[in-house]
Parts: C-alpha cells; sequence; structure tokens
C-alpha cells in the first residue's frame, strides 16, 4: 500500500466538471465524476480509509473493487507526479 503526501494536490486548480490544472507545470488533466471525487476527500485530508468507508457507503461496490480502482488511480497520480509517496521513516 502506497501512502501519499498529498501537498501538491493544494496547489492545483480543479473545476466542477473534472478539468485539472497544474500552476507548476503547466500540464492540465480531466477526471471523471468518480476521479473527482476522490480528489476532493483527499485534498481535504481523508486517509484512504475514510475514503473507502465513503465510497462503500454512498455507491454499490465492493471493497476489493474499491481498492483495486482506488491504487490504479493512486499510481496514476503518481505517474503524473502530482502526489509524492510519504517517507514513513522521515515523516515527510
Amino acid at each position: 500500500m502506497v501512502t501519499v503526501n498529498i501537498e501538491k494536490l493544494k496547489n492545483l486548480a480543479i473545476s466542477e466538471n473534472g478539468f485539472i490544472f497544474d500552476p507548476l507545470s503547466g500540464y492540465s488533466y480531466n477526471v471523471n465524476e468518480t476521479g473527482l471525487e476522490i480528489l476532493g476527500l483527499m485534498k481535504k485530508g481523508l486517509s484512504k480509509s475514510e475514503i473507502k468507508t465513503a465510497f462503500l457507503q454512498d455507491y454499490d461496490m465492493t471493497a476489493g473493487h474499491f481498492e483495486s480502482d482506488y491504487e490504479h488511480f493512486l499510481q496514476m497520480l503518481l505517474a503524473l507526479d502530482l502526489v509524492e509517496e510519504k517517507d514513513l521513516k522521515n515523516g515527510s
């Protein structure tokens, strides 16, 4: 499981229709409604467990399905350099 530092998310301009602009890189992205909701919850500081609880309450999905989709989305955010892995030893 990846633990992430979401500080970079705070710099993103995210519209309500899923358009994302990264002013640091100049790149823009699009996400669907689910991705938009996850990003919003992450920006609020919710943990993966808290996001999972919210999704399982609001949507008809299994815990395994959420885990798979969340990890895939997280890997995409990491690849796009929109979040960073936390160094658990240093707390950063």
